[in-house]
């Protein structure tokens, strides 16, 4: 397959499955085991780093109003004025990072390596699928973004460190968090992409310094980021608008659907 069109085909997953509670990281290793594909981008250092880039472009293109107000909120707060729900916001989101910091410097590589295994990604789909399901079934859905609270941040905080097995989903497993506090579904999702950013961007800046641009690569990387970023601020935009209407259970019956396909195809392979 030539590099242009691998560029754009993993870009496309990558905005899709990064914001979808479906894993962008299940998917991967899945695709790798079921069809053998080992192109010149899908294990480059490099090209992975453009992905992250395009994924954080989509979240800050989305949330940029957002993020304006919070910095302004922060300003207003460190300036002595009273602060307003948007500053104590960005402490939660300073805060809720923490967690997954620290289980990505520590464990990444090593839950990377034992869950390459696509059974063990199929019962993460599973467990994932189980527990969104329960959350999005029982909760009160009564909190606003507005009434986060630093305990309820952390809880989704932690959660979130889970989302290093591939086949949890990063979105996935905040959300639930978020919904079992019992928040809306719409504001479980922009807590879980405001969240995302530091995640996302952290992980870009610590690959930089393994970055090199020749040839080919260096068109797939510009494609891959163009193709990552408009796929993932549209993926956003849907789910938001999704959610505020309907529940997960789309995403609950494809990640068990996806499981039994992994099983399936692993008996008969």
């Amino acid at each position: 397959m030539s590099t242009i069109l691998e560029a754009v085909i993993l870009g496309i997953v990558q905005g899709l499955t990064e914001f979808l509670p479906i894993s962008s990281s299940g998917h991967l290793i899945l695709a790798q085991w079921a069809t053998g594909w080992e192109g010149e981008l899908i294990n480059s250092l490099t090209f992975d780093v453009a992905l992250h880039v395009g994924t954080l472009t989509a979240v800050l293109w989305y949330f940029w109003r957002d993020w304006l107000q919070l910095g302004k909120a922060t300003v207003k707060a460190l300036q002595g004025k009273a602060p307003q729900y948007e500053a104590r916001l960005v402490w939660y989101i300073g805060l809720a990072t923490i967690p997954a910091v620290i289980a990505g410097l520590t464990l990444e590589r090593t839950i990377e390596t034992l869950f390459r295994n696509p059974l063990l990604v199929a019962a993460a789909l599973v467990v994932g699928s189980v527990l969104m399901w329960y959350a999005d079934k029982y909760s009160k859905r009564e909190r606003f973004l507005g009434t986060m609270t630093l305990r309820h941040a952390l809880f989704v905080g932690v959660a979130q460190a889970f989302a290093l097995v591939p086949g949890v989903s990063r979105s996935g497993i905040t959300i639930t968090a978020a919904l079992a506090a019992g928040y809306r579904r719409e504001d479980a999702a922009r807590f879980s992409f405001l969240l995302s950013t530091p995640v996302i961007a952290g992980a870009a800046v610590l690959k930089l310094r393994h970055l090199t641009f020749q040839g080919h690569a260096a068109w797939g990387c510009i494609l891959g980021t163009l193709g990552s970023a408009v796929v993932g601020y549209l993926a956003i935009r849907f789910l938001i608008r999704y959610l505020g209407r309907h529940s997960l259970d789309v995403f609950v019956w494809y990640r068990l659907a996806l499981a039994a396909l992994v099983v399936v195809y692993w008996s008969v392979k």
